[in-house]
């Protein structure tokens, strides 16, 4: 059943010395071409769904605007589920700030159904309480759309009831609901707490890529060309799966808040090798981060054992990939005739850190004129390199890749040593070629209006620091 398209392969031949940047760049940007198609009725596994905001094979009316745009409504499916528990709620998920998805978690409370939220520290306070004052420059920014999203009669006046109901942290204190967040365990927190899990009835699991947030899902607000972080989410019908979930969920919450600081994250928790369950004749690999680097269980190492793995193709969605052994692996499978699609977000793509540039053949020092250490752009760039055109605002917050058309690998993990080492993940690797057909529809999709190669925006950027800092310097 591979009916994977043909896609049409651009070259651009650079080398890895940031002084032949000149030289180098002109005429590498090209758009993605997509020869043939995927059927839009594809099959799902059973016991699974998978549904992307942006896809183009269903529509929906947006909150933001009442507007209707293309994809499913990831915030709607949310809360449908909810409304449906009947004994128990976990949510471990980085960000929350929609007042919909809070009001059903407390509803579900009311109703006698047990309720435990977990969030990451930055965002654990509800945003009234908050005083721009006191902020930062990218909590100033998150505090003023989340008023912006509060002012339903959008008369630029936020009332005192409009400030509550669209509190989405706050709601969730006001109906009882009990909140922990990573300095729980009595710690300044983890790197991230970057789950984005939540089970039900310890019977279901929802999880991908998306934050439970307006910017994750719809868009932001009083920017009306955008429509949200490109984003899945993963629904799985699974007791044996959702009990994994619930021992993480469980190591995470300890005795719950104000106890004895029992609950364990980071670093802190028990490191644990990948689990496999079955789910409906489908085997689903699971791994909880983080691990010691000196662990062989780490989840860039299971990402390379798949991605070493690859006979014919790979295929990539990713938001931060800034991690250099997984660039050797995707150097050696190409060499090895693999075909490789990479697709990256705009903004990261082109940070000093970012292998996509090693993947273009190029380096970038950093804002102090310094190169990563053991860095190594490819001498010869891969052509199936880019990333999508999207709205201003909105990001491609995908972390996934198919093999082979038959495993997709996802979760919350993004590709880079502080996902494997540092923060609280999820990382998913689902053995099922029905799943794969929708991740590469999804790439599809995207590879439609995509940039491929070195892009004007990425052009500039290292012009400008060719100027300033020449070919740079490795730092020690």
């Amino acid at each position: 059943m591979n009916n994977a398209p043909i896609t049409r392969k651009f070259l651009c031949l650079t080398r890895p010395s940031f002084a032949l940047l000149a030289i180098t760049l002109l005429g590498c940007s090209q758009p993605g071409v997509v020869i043939g198609s995927v059927s839009s009725n594809l099959p799902v596994p059973p016991g699974i769904q998978v549904q992307f905001n942006h896809r183009d094979n269903n529509r929906y009316r947006s909150p933001l605007g009442d507007q209707w745009r293309n994809g499913d409504d990831l915030e709607r499916h949310l809360v449908e589920h909810i409304d449906r528990a009947t004994n128990e709620l976990l949510v471990a998920v980085q960000e929350l700030t929609l007042p919909q998805i809070a009001s059903a978690l407390v509803r579900a409370h009311q109703r006698g159904v047990i309720v435990q939220v977990v969030l990451e520290n930055t965002y654990s306070a509800p945003w009234a309480d908050l005083h721009e004052s006191d902020l930062p420059a990218h909590a100033r920014q998150r505090l003023r759309r989340l008023k912006a999203l509060a002012d339903l009669d959008s008369d630029g006046v936020l009332t005192s009831r409009e400030r509550r109901a669209g509190d989405a942290v706050g709601l969730l204190q006001q109906g009882g609901i009990p909140v922990i967040d990573d300095t729980e365990d009595g710690s300044r927190g983890s790197g991230l707490m970057h789950h984005k899990f939540m089970v039900i009835d310890q019977q279901l699991v929802i999880t991908g890529s998306a934050n439970f947030t307006s910017s994750g899902i719809h868009g932001d607000a009083g920017a009306p060309r955008t429509r949200g972080n490109v984003n899945h989410l993963l629904s799985i019908q699974s007791t044996e799966l959702a009990n994994v979930f619930r021992e993480e969920f469980q190591i995470l919450w300890g005795d719950g808040p104000g106890g004895l600081q029992n609950s364990r994250f980071g670093r802190g928790k028990p490191s644990r090798p990948v689990r496999g369950v079955m789910v409906g004749g489908i085997r689903v690999d699971v791994l909880f981060a983080p691990h010691s680097q000196r662990s062989e269980d780490h989840g860039l190492q299971l990402i390379a054992q798949h991605l070493t793995a690859a006979k014919h193709s790979i295929d990539l969605a990713l938001f931060v990939f800034s991690a250099q052994s997984l660039t050797d692996v995707l150097a050696e499978r190409s060499q090895s005739q693999v075909a490789i699609r990479l697709l990256a977000d705009p903004g990261f793509a082109s940070r000093s850190f970012s292998e996509v540039l090693d993947l273009l053949g190029v380096a970038l020092p950093d804002r102090f004129c310094k190169l990563e250490k053991g860095n190594r752009p490819l001498v010869k760039a891969l052509s199936g390199v880019g990333s999508p055109r999207l709205a201003h605002g909105d990001k491609l917050h995908h972390k996934f890749a198919v093999i082979d058309n038959r495993i997709v690998i996802t979760g919350s993990f993004n590709w880079s040593p502080s996902a494997a080492h540092q923060n609280d993940e999820t990382l998913l690797v689902i053995h099922s070629p029905q799943l794969a057909a929708h991740f590469n529809r999804e790439i599809d999709r995207m590879w439609r209006s995509a940039e491929l190669g070195i892009t004007p925006w990425m052009r500039r950027k290292l012009e400008r620091q060719r100027v300033k800092c020449g070919s740079g310097t490795t730092r020690a």
